[in-house]
């Protein structure tokens, strides 16, 4: 299917994110049965990931929710671009749609489908699904080895920067227009100064300035245009 051929390079990227992830839920004092439960349930390598410290500092339960909703409130930008795709499904099937939708899907569906002037079609439907099943069974394969393999791999080993360059090398070629650059650029220096917010606001922060700053950039860009 062709939405798991533009999907399958990303999925190396991400299958290393949740290996590192499975590590990390083993490292943070999680039993095996507690990492099983996390992986499968939550399916959100960035939200795991800032629940671990709190966890293990046993912070109040309020906050770890808390600090989850806020780390993935991109989501509901995604839903919101998704849902003229979707809308015409059932909930139960929206829900499932949801609950396997991650970044990388949603920035391939949009590469491919974001200017279609038909929407809601069932080839849609099957690209997309071509592409977040095939991801959620990697993630949880390597996210589970991560776990029962945790004890094996060296504190020295760097997993997690081999993720974030293997993610850059797959997302950069993606950058078409002189919004999306822009859109990369504001996201990226948002996210890195916002290192020093609490509860990861710096991720929201980086994505709402890179949407806005695209948007801008896209907008200018035509009234230039228009104006020539």
């Amino acid at each position: 299917m062709l939405g798991l051929k533009h999907v399958l390079p990303a999925l190396v990227a991400t299958s290393i994110w949740g290996f590192v992830t499975g590590i990390a839920m083993l490292k943070s004092g999680l039993t095996e049965l507690q990492a099983l439960l996390m992986t499968f349930l939550v399916y959100a390598g960035s939200a795991q990931l800032t629940a671990l410290p709190l966890l293990e500092a046993q912070a109040p339960l309020w906050l770890i929710f808390l600090a989850g909703f806020v780390v993935n409130i991109r989501f509901i930008i995604f839903s919101a671009a998704l849902q003229p795709f979707f809308r015409h499904y059932r909930w139960p099937g929206r829900f499932g749609l949801g609950y396997l939708t991650s970044d990388i899907a949603f920035v391939l569906f949009m590469s491919h489908y974001g200017e279609a002037k038909k929407r809601g079609t069932q080839d849609q439907l099957w690209y997309f699904l071509g592409m977040i099943i095939p991801g959620w069974l990697s993630w949880q394969f390597f996210s589970v080895a991560g776990i029962y393999f945790a004890g094996l791999v060296p504190a020295s080993w760097s997993l997690e920067y081999a993720a974030i360059l293997a993610l850059m090398a797959i997302l950069v070629p993606l950058v078409s227009s002189r919004g999306l650059f822009v859109c990369l650029v504001v996201a990226g220096a948002v996210a890195w100064i916002g290192q020093l917010l609490p509860l990861r606001l710096g991720l929201v922060a980086a994505v709402f300035g890179g949407m806005v700053a695209g948007v801008a950039a896209e907008q200018l860009y035509k009234s230039r245009k228009g104006v020539q």
